[in-house]
């Protein structure tokens, strides 16, 4: 197989890092990359991202019942409704990471997700910085962590008022919403086919 890719006991090519474990698989096969739209399903991916920030994605995948439990299915309006006696409940809550910072976060930013609404809600403004084109990777090392999108992208999230939402969280949140395909060319998801 080419750098970055492996085949699994079904035969189909997959980016590597979905061999490592069945969450991986179905998460790879299901939804990465997958075109998301809607402002819980959107406000959920960017705060996801944001708790997943220095540690492991599996980590958070493993959590995500835990977490959308805990964050009343992120809808945002009971998000940006929670109080300090709520803050106190998820920081005792083992099902997700207690993190008190990406707590307030992602309260703050449901407060912020609920006044875009004024201005085309949360879907239109990140669906507006979906490239108007984009070159999926051919080789492990072709992935990126950031692009001029998710630079820009980031910027005006935080100009809105959004925290925890750099160009790295921003651009992981780009792939995993579908804003841009990153599965490796041979991948049996990727936009791009390896000549056989």
């Amino acid at each position: 197989m080419s750098d970055g890719l492996v085949v699994g006991a079904d035969g189909l090519a997959r980016c590597a890092w979905a061999g490592s474990t069945a969450d991986y698989l179905v998460y790879h096969d299901e939804e990465w990359g997958l075109p998301v739209h809607g402002e819980s399903a959107l406000f959920e991916r960017f705060t996801l991202e944001a708790f997943q920030s220095g540690l492991s994605w599996l980590t958070i995948l493993r959590k995500r019942d835990g977490f959308r439990a805990a964050f009343s299915g992120f809808g945002a309006d009971e998000v940006a409704a929670f109080d300090d006696s709520d803050r106190a409940r998820l920081m005792a809550d083992v099902a997700i990471v207690r993190n008190s910072r990406k707590i307030d976060a992602a309260i703050g930013n449901a407060r912020v997700v609920v006044t875009l609404r004024d201005s085309g809600g949360l879907d239109a403004l990140v669906w507006s910085f979906a490239p108007a084109t984009h070159t999926p990777p051919c080789v492990l090392g072709d992935v990126r962590a950031t692009s001029p999108e998710s630079v820009a992208l980031a910027a005006r999230l935080k100009r809105e008022g959004l925290v925890f939402v750099g160009p790295t969280t921003a651009y992981a949140a780009m792939q995993a919403c579908g804003l841009v395909d990153d599965h490796l060319a041979g991948c049996h998801r990727s936009s791009v086919r390896t000549p056989a």
